[in-house]
């Protein structure tokens, strides 16, 4: 069968042919492009000349273009557009995948060749530090999949790995499936009370769109709902919450409790495979923490006083709303005091958030005042959805950069959370520009009513783009560093520093103007958001320590350890309480059985990274604000130092040139409140 992948788009930058793509296509392009690439690394394997830089790693670099066209496209689909046969389909490719990606990496010629280049680097004087790179992360990867195992330990090693990709997909699809059934349905408008219309209208479409009568509050994928803050009545703030909690763990077909305990052992089976002792020893010896005592040693440290401050700022909101805060109305009380200290509470603030205004004013105008983009909307070119929207995106000399498309709302084909993918990945080698989309799960509201954001969206949707940034300005030649493609605990890094213009006072004036009158945020509210900085921080802090600990926990496991484990939530708790971490009105923000991050997400024993990053994030924040903060200077230094290299230098010097010493934990204890 011919197939839209077959050769590279004719469309302006590569996009791919949305509209030319059929789900009869995906298989047979799979099956080609897996074909074709391995009959690539076939020759490279088998090439009677001596291994070279250029024969062997410039080769490989060469290799599986139709393979990546299609493998953009179709993850692309299954996590924003997906159907029941398209997560079919998912199921019956990912073990390929799997199989396919072990026969290179453990081919013991094709190991023999890279060793054999990282041998003679030193007679190479004419290689870039990219190209060295690319040889020694080559390497390094090849030896910690297995490359060096004899024919037996790869042989149970490539079956680990299929049947991990099939579990992780069953993982992410049980948990979209019911995350969906899960939605609280709302028949009596009393209940709503405290939503604003634009809430309750998107409530009401959600509702319409499933065929039902009344209001539908659909499911985000962390633990707590956006709408908990708002909701008065306590009864429906509870049922959100609980639904919230049960996913995954209810006894039906969508329980993800023995895929989770079948996923946990084979990681740890692997591991000892491998001859580390557990999940997360593998994981860190190729990222910038290197074990995960280094990784524990940051998050305990910060256990104590973040638990503490959970607790003192509970009993202040108990105090306020007058009765004993629990996990649902946690948010609620927060809004309250909020309210009563700052004037900056969440529906005060969300006529002035007009999503469209945020996105031009807000996002746009900070990377054009930054980094000198432009961002001019294509309404010639299609994304995968109509929602889609495509703008075309241009240096200050007008020259091309690439593509950003954004996907704003939330669908029941759309995974929970907000990510960022690349389409099309930029290469010097391959004389290709990048494409990249941010996803957002923005509840759509009825026609004709407005896309009002609360705070926390607009963060998300500035923190989604600096991974986006990342994306269109790293400039490499080879596609293996392009973008995003970093150590995962430095990944967090860009798109956390970007979320600092936020609050930035001119990004903010000219982003936050009523949606209606067009006023500017009045100077109370103003002042209620910077004088906030640090609210709430003992909660955030610890809901997010308790994830990312409960990831360590998993994945710091043995093999025979795993195979003891039996009991999902009895082993959560005894974690969480060992950690000391067991706050009881904050839930860890992402539970086991919906934890998608480190089960499907490929964030297994890195969930961490986003602390990790955090420290690198706030140290950068402190440098922006000493060196002219909003300006072309400064974002010219990140740009090009930082955004600009990509994954082709290692991250920790990269960060050591851009701020001159490594960094320092201090600016993220006193923004955390944690000194």
């Amino acid at each position: 069968m011919d197939t839209p992948f077959d050769q590279p788009s004719t469309l302006p930058y590569a996009l791919p042919p949305f509209d030319d793509v059929r789900l009869e296509h995906f298989r047979p392009a799979f099956d080609a492009g897996i074909a074709e690439q391995r009959a690539e690394v076939e020759a490279i394997a088998t090439d009677p000349g001596a291994p070279s830089f250029e024969n062997t790693l410039v080769a490989l670099e060469r290799s599986g273009q139709l393979l990546t066209r299609v493998s953009h496209v179709f993850f692309t689909l299954s996590s924003a557009e997906s159907t029941p046969e398209l997560h079919d389909l998912e199921a019956e490719v990912s073990p390929l995948l799997a199989a396919h990606r072990d026969a290179i990496t453990l081919d013991s010629r094709l190991y023999a060749r890279v060793d054999a280049v990282r041998s003679s680097l030193a007679d190479r004087a004419d290689l870039s530090d990219e190209d060295r790179r690319l040889v020694e992360r080559v390497h390094t990867e090849m030896t910690l999949a297995g490359a060096g195992l004899d024919d037996g330990g790869k042989e149970r090693l490539t079956a680990i790995n299929q049947e991990l990709s099939t579990l992780t997909t069953t993982f992410e699809r049980n948990l979209l499936e019911d995350t969906n059934d899960l939605a609280v349905h709302v028949t009596d408008e009393q209940e709503l009370a405290g939503l604003d219309d634009g809430a309750k209208s998107a409530a009401a479409a959600a509702a319409q769109d499933r065929g039902l009568d009344g209001w539908l509050v659909t499911l985000p994928l962390y633990t707590g709902h956006p709408w908990l803050a708002s909701l008065t009545d306590r009864g429906l703030r509870e049922r959100i919450m609980r639904a919230s909690l049960s996913r995954g763990r209810r006894g039906n077909a969508h329980d993800n409790r023995a895929v989770l305990l079948r996923i946990v052992r084979l990681r740890a089976e692997r591991a000892e495979l491998l001859g580390f002792p557990n999940h997360a020893a593998v994981v860190t010896a190729d990222e910038t923490a290197g074990t995960p005592e280094a990784v524990d040693g940051l998050l305990s440290s910060l256990v104590p006083a973040a638990a503490a401050n959970a607790e003192d700022e509970r009993a202040v909101r108990s105090r306020t709303v007058g009765f004993g805060v629990e996990a649902w109305d946690w948010a609620f009380a927060t809004e309250v005091l909020r309210g009563e200290q700052f004037a900056a509470d969440s529906s005060a603030l969300r006529p002035y958030l007009e999503a469209d205004r945020v996105l031009h004013d807000g996002v746009f105008h900070a990377a054009g005042a930054l980094y000198g983009l432009t961002f001019t909307e294509r309404p010639d070119l299609r994304g995968y959805n109509d929602e889609v929207r495509v703008f075309e995106v241009r240096g200050d000399s007008g020259e091309e950069v690439g593509l950003y498309l954004l996907d704003l709302y939330t669908r029941d084909g759309k995974r929970g959370g907000a990510w960022m993918n690349p389409v099309v990945e930029q290469s010097h080698l391959l004389g290709t520009l990048p494409v990249v989309v941010n996803n957002l799960n923005v509840a759509k509201p009825a026609p004709g009513s407005p896309t009002l954001l609360i705070q926390d969206e607009v963060e998300t949707l500035f923190h989604e783009f600096g991974h986006a940034l990342h994306g269109l300005i790293a400039r490499t030649t080879y596609p293996r560093f392009s973008g995003t493609n970093v150590e995962r605990d430095f990944v967090e890094f860009p798109s956390q520093v970007n979320e600092m213009w936020v609050t930035w006072p001119s990004v903010l004036a000219n982003y936050a103007k009523h949606h209606e009158t067009g006023e500017p945020l009045p100077p109370e509210l103003v002042l209620g958001l910077s004088d906030s900085a640090g609210f709430n921080e003992g909660f955030s802090t610890t809901e997010y320590l308790a994830a990312a600990l409960l990831d360590q926990a998993w994945h710091r496991l043995s093999a025979a350890e795993a195979a003891e484990v039996t009991d999902v939530e009895a082993f959560e708790r005894q974690a969480l309480a060992s950690a000391g971490i067991d706050v009881a009105a904050v839930p860890p923000r992402y539970s086991s059985t919906y934890f998608a991050h480190t089960f499907s997400g490929g964030y297994d024993a890195g969930y961490y990274g986003y602390i990790w990053s955090e420290v690198l994030d706030a140290d950068t924040v402190e440098w922006f604000r000493e060196h002219g903060g909003l300006s072309r200077e400064a974002g010219q230094r990140f740009a090009s130092l930082v955004l600009g290299v990509g994954g082709a230098q290692d991250p920790l010097e990269a960060y050591r040139a851009f701020r001159g010493r490594d960094a320092e934990v201090g600016p993220l204890l006193r923004r955390r409140g944690l000194e």
